[in-house]
């Protein structure tokens, strides 16, 4: 079991490599007893035989980000649910930010070559497939509010808590 205080994650992936992750995974689904739920397929409920072995690096590279253990995921992803400038914006991200680190939205659209785009790398943050492992949660306002998350805002704080860019909650 991951301690992880953001849930349970659904993940899905590829021979290409992991393709999605979804924070608040559905905690009736039969295959949750373990937070972080691995099924792949078109029927995301019921395990494939012989399929699972898709997940068991992403799996346990999540459970060492949790657990403190991991700075940096090294995992082959499959990029199909993206494309555009939002695969570009996704992909700067992930190799140009990394733990314990933040960056504006304004910054990462300069990155991108495109200064005046905040608010589309706004909209590229909200497509990610791939969120913790293409780190969106290190995405803040110019302003140095925390901007918002696909995850709830909640999650963003536990997320950049973990990796020390903010403080630990009192309770």
């Amino acid at each position: 079991m991951a301690a992880s205080d953001v849930g349970p994650l659904f993940l899905a992936a590829t021979e290409v490599g992991l393709v999605r992750v979804e924070f608040h995974a559905d905690p009736d689904r039969p295959d949750a007893a373990d937070p972080l739920v691995s099924r792949l397929g078109a029927d995301a409920w019921r395990p494939q035989a012989g399929r699972e072995v898709l997940l068991a690096e992403p799996v346990r590279q999540l459970r060492a980000y949790f657990e403190g253990g991991l700075r940096r995921f090294a995992l082959p992803l499959d990029w199909r649910l993206s494309a555009g400038f939002n695969r570009l914006v996704l992909r700067k991200l992930a190799e140009s930010v990394p733990y314990g680190s933040v960056v504006g939205y304004g910054e990462l659209a300069a990155r991108v070559g495109q200064p005046g785009a905040a608010q589309a790398v706004g909209a590229a943050m909200g497509s990610n497939p791939l969120p913790l492992v293409v780190p969106c949660h290190r995405v803040v306002e110019n302003d140095g509010g925390i901007g918002g998350f696909g995850g709830g805002v909640e999650t963003k704080r536990a997320l950049l808590a973990l990796e020390g860019v903010l403080p630990q909650p009192l309770f």
